[in-house]
């Protein structure tokens, strides 16, 4: 693997969201944001219960449904940018 992400490792990880239940997701951990039950990560269907997850484990995972696609969408507008001004 290189350092750098290719196009196709852009194209499997905007899959890899685009097949996930849509967003957004929102962690909801016990003590924190409820007070009675388990921690949790809704999403727009089924709700996500793990076991060994820690809270920030809960808040990483819930997060990233929404942080990946823009995270990739700026990673791509970034490239073109720098295509378009080297073009120049």
């Amino acid at each position: 693997m290189t350092d750098t992400l290719t196009e196709t490792e852009l194209d499997e990880i905007e899959h890899r969201c685009a097949a996930a239940t849509p967003g957004p997701w929102t962690a909801f951990v016990e003590g924190r944001d409820h007070l009675a039950g388990s921690s949790f990560i809704r999403t727009a269907s089924d709700d996500i219960e793990m076991s060994g997850a820690s809270d920030a484990d809960y808040d990483f995972i819930a997060h990233a449904r929404q942080d990946m696609p823009r995270l990739v969408a700026e990673l791509r507008a970034l490239r073109a940018a720098l295509r378009e001004s080297s073009q120049r």
